[in-house]
């Protein structure tokens, strides 16, 4: 039964926050917008704990940040009843700039090497290339 939960937690958690929202009867554009500021709040204690840590700031925490509550902003431009299309593109202009920097603060990471940089160039994770030989 453990072995199960530990390997199925995302689909339960999962149904139990949709159970809670169709209980509650929360409109599913404000249970999005609400999950999205928790997001946002996670990422902020995060940054917090690691500036207390190490002393330092990570721009790919900041960068992550400002991304998700720009997307929380657009999701609650959308539902709007009167929203307008330039207010909508130009937030998501600025998603796609920020998108930018935070690839080029993974490129020119001080904490990465040469190798590893080629890696997330490549894959946009930690994981080899995988490559197959012709015989």
């Amino acid at each position: 039964m453990k072995k199960l939960f530990i390997e199925n937690y995302q689909i339960i958690s999962s149904v139990a926050l949709f159970s809670l929202i169709l209980i509650l009867h929360i409109p599913f554009y404000k249970a999005v917008v609400l999950l999205l500021e928790f997001i946002v709040i996670i990422e902020v204690v995060k940054m917090a704990a690691e500036f207390v840590e190490k002393r330092k700031l990570r721009l790919r925490f900041i960068i992550d940040v400002f991304i998700i509550f720009l997307i929380r902003d657009v999701v609650i431009k959308i539902t709007e009843p009167s929203y307008k299309e330039e207010e909508i593109l130009f937030i998501l202009l600025v998603i796609f700039i920020f998108f930018i920097f935070r690839i080029l603060a993974l490129v020119y990471s001080p904490s990465i090497t040469g190798k590893q940089k080629a890696k997330k160039m490549v894959l946009g994770t930690g994981f080899e290339p995988v490559t197959t030989s012709m015989s």
